[in-house]
């Protein structure tokens, strides 16, 4: 939608086609229905591509102020929840309403409940078959069969996301697409996604299921301060999630479960305070009281008081409360992922008009391509910017 507003803007004939009923499924759901629609930090450094530079170009020409201004010339009331992510304070309907708005101003037409058939590249006109586009003097065209009929057009813009959520319409249409034109993929995988674990790991999960914990979690290098959250299935919760936009198949993640504190300094004043207390206890103060006993039960099991506990054992075991280290089985999968990693290889495209480069007219934004934003509105953001970059040339 962000593409057709800037697209009509120009003067464009922009027509949407949708398979969806309804508009913005996946804007509906985000946020806990209020809609994470952006991140005031939002920068390169936040996304994860083969190419790490790619999104450069479109994040700095459309920024989050740009999309706040559209927020605010809407009277959408907003508000910042925390590490600059913004969330409307009322329902997420208001963003899809702005941009059906926007597009409808700019003469977009809405096709939805579409299905798309096949799409056929047009010989450019005055160019006989065999001679590529070599003068031509009009650009590419293409044909897409539709549910409602052929629809011919100078460009063609894939905005279908990724296979996140397929209960709300998520397919691999845009994949298909791309490969139908020849262009390389980046191994797909669910992210933004809960981990899951091995029956040993799950069962204590699912004994402490609904417990919270801040924490440090590490994965490959990148790390992250926020919450984890334990589930039946494993764990959850903004940290884990973050990790997961870093994870592969084998690699293990590093959680601090007490960030910015010394457990061992904490255990010896309280030693020099005169505590008898045994090092369970001592530890419910610091960690929920469930988790404590879950973690003594793996690595600490004295009963002693404090003072008989061997200072040894007990900093080898802050050592691990500061390094808990875990390989995650796998993630949930698409069912639960916020987003896509991978996708449509970058090396095909424009950095500047997200056009396929040896398919002139052919555009690929958002979740589709290999640009993938950390949790907190960053995904968004490429959506737009992305859009907007595309939506100046076709």
């Amino acid at each position: 939608m962000f593409c057709a507003i800037h697209a009509g803007r120009r003067g464009r004939s922009v027509t949407l086609l949708d398979h969806s009923k309804k508009l913005g499924g996946k804007i509906l759901i985000s946020g806990g229905g209020r809609c994470n629609f952006t991140n005031l930090g939002a920068g390169p450094a936040n996304y994860v591509s083969r190419n790490p530079h790619f999104c450069k170009s479109a994040l700095s020409r459309f920024t989050p102020d740009l999309f706040i201004q559209m927020v605010r010339d809407h009277g959408i009331p907003f508000h910042e929840k925390k590490l600059g992510q913004l969330f409307c304070d009322g329902s997420a309907q208001a963003i899809v309403d702005l941009l059906r708005s926007e597009c409808e101003q700019a003469g977009a037409r809405f096709e939805l409940e579409t299905q798309i058939g096949a799409i056929t590249r047009l010989e450019p006109a005055g160019v006989s078959s065999g001679a590529g586009d070599a003068g031509s003097v009009s650009a590419p065209r293409f044909r897409v069969d539709t549910s409602r009929g052929p629809i011919e057009a100078r460009s063609l813009v894939v905005a279908t996301g990724g296979l996140s959520i397929p209960k709300i319409g998520a397919t691999g249409l845009g994949y298909e697409i791309a490969e139908k034109f020849g262009l390389k993929l980046v191994t797909r995988a669910a992210a933004l996604d809960g981990f899951t674990f091995e029956d040993r790991e799950t069962q204590m999960f699912r004994d402490l299921a609904g417990a919270s914990v801040d924490c440090v979690i590490e994965c490959n290098g990148v790390r992250f301060r926020e919450n984890i959250l334990f589930t039946h299935a494993g764990l959850s919760g903004p940290a884990a999630l973050q990790a997961s936009l870093h994870w592969n198949p084998g690699d293990p993640i590093t959680i601090d479960l007490l960030p910015g504190a010394d457990p061992f300094s904490f255990f010896l004043n309280k030693k020099k305070q005169g505590s008898r207390s045994t090092v369970r206890n001592l530890l419910a103060e610091l960690l929920p009281t469930r988790f404590a006993d879950k973690l003594c039960d793996l690595d600490f099991q004295s009963s002693l008081p404090l003072p008989q506990v061997s200072e040894k054992a007990l900093e080898a075991f802050c050592a691990k409360l500061k390094a808990w280290k875990l390989v995650p089985r796998g993630t949930v999968g698409y069912s639960k992922a916020e987003v896509t990693r991978g996708g449509v290889d970058t090396d095909e495209l424009s950095s500047k008009t997200l056009e396929v480069r040896k398919v002139p007219g052919l555009h690929f934004i958002g979740e589709v391509v290999d640009v993938t934003g950390w949790l907190g509105g960053y995904n968004f953001q490429w959506a737009w910017a992305s859009g907007w970059a595309a939506g100046q040339v076709v």
